[in-house]
């Protein structure tokens, strides 16, 4: 018997639209002659499932089972394909361990962490991982810019502390232009991270579970024609995303062993995409996705179609990990 696998997309950030296009990807390719996959749009507004007409009914959320066509239809496993919150910060995870319905990303503790570029980086560095110099901000804090500099200097990143897809990031290249990225992430966020700059070459590599096993896929190098890997860059042609990346044999082994170790110590599962600034061969970690992009341009796919796994077998291999939760 065919599995019911509820692909969940949309969500309440800024990403909204992003994983729009990827939850329709993942239903696009997952494999129909042993799933029947239905779309979920959760919004601020509504959550409710789409027929093969786009036509909504409401999903109910005491059991997270939706009336389809005078049928109630019961999910034996939801597709997580939701970036930012409620999907990436562990609200969905935490949702659907109450409700024991097993879902294909990492569970609510670890994509709580994840979300939190300030949280990740402090738990890893005792393992080594490096990062950049870091200076911490939450609304209605006093913001002290000569002591913000002297730690980070110039030029630093602004960013949002719990965002993705670069929403709320600025470059910050004078001192006078310091306010207004503070300004600038706030509307993200009410926390921010403000990072000295990195001078290296930005790597981002994906680390799956895979058919049972931890699987570092091919790593891919990020070369912006932008200042930095903003919205523009990753979504509207404004950077190269080279798979494999042209980094030594060396700097490849290395990459890797760290972004295996962060899965690790992080008891991750499902889908994980790691971005990373080389500086003289030694990998400096940014941030862990826990929902990466999932179009066909997107980066793990990229990464996926190089190692030889198509979208079939990737979006398969996640549902299958998810079932054994049962």
């Amino acid at each position: 018997m065919k599995a019911n696998i509820a692909i969940i997309m949309g969500g309440y950030s800024s990403e909204y639209h992003i994983s729009i296009l990827s939850g329709q990807n993942v239903y696009k390719h997952l494999d129909r002659t042993r799933y029947i996959p239905y779309r979920v749009i959760i919004s601020t507004e509504k959550w409710v499932c789409l027929d093969d007409q786009d036509r909504e009914y409401a999903v109910d959320r005491s059991d997270f089972s939706v009336l389809l066509n005078g049928e109630r239809i019961a999910f034996q496993c939801v597709f997580n394909a939701v970036h930012g919150t409620p999907g990436e910060d562990g609200l969905m995870q935490a949702y659907f361990e109450l409700l024991n319905i097993p879902q294909t990303s990492c569970d609510y503790y670890q994509a709580a962490l994840t979300f939190n570029k300030r949280d990740l980086l402090s738990v890893l560095k005792p393992y080594g991982i490096k990062s950049a110099v870091s200076y911490y901000l939450n609304s209605g804090d006093p913001i002290h810019e000569d002591k913000i500099l002297e730690k980070v200097g110039l030029p630093c990143f602004v960013k949002a502390n719990r965002a993705g897809s670069s929403f709320g990031i600025t470059k910050v290249k004078k001192a006078e232009d310091l306010r207004m990225g503070i300004e600038h992430a706030f509307k993200e966020d009410d926390q921010i991270i403000i990072e000295s700059f990195l001078d290296g070459t930005e790597v981002s590599v994906g680390v799956i579970t895979y058919r049972g096993e931890t699987r570092v896929l091919p790593i891919t190098e990020i070369v912006s024609e932008n200042d930095f890997f903003d919205y523009e860059a990753k979504y509207q042609g404004k950077s190269q995303e080279i798979t494999p990346a042209r980094i030594s044999s060396e700097e490849r082994s290395r990459v890797e062993e760290v972004a295996r170790l962060a899965y690790d110590v992080l008891h991750m599962k499902g889908y994980s995409r790691s971005e990373f600034i080389l500086i003289d061969g030694i990998p400096h970690m940014l941030e862990m996705n826990t929902t990466p992009g999932l179009t066909e341009q997107s980066i793990l796919p990229q990464q996926a179609k190089a190692a030889g796994i198509t979208l079939t077998e990737l979006f398969s291999s996640a549902v299958e990990e998810a079932l054994k939760q049962i």
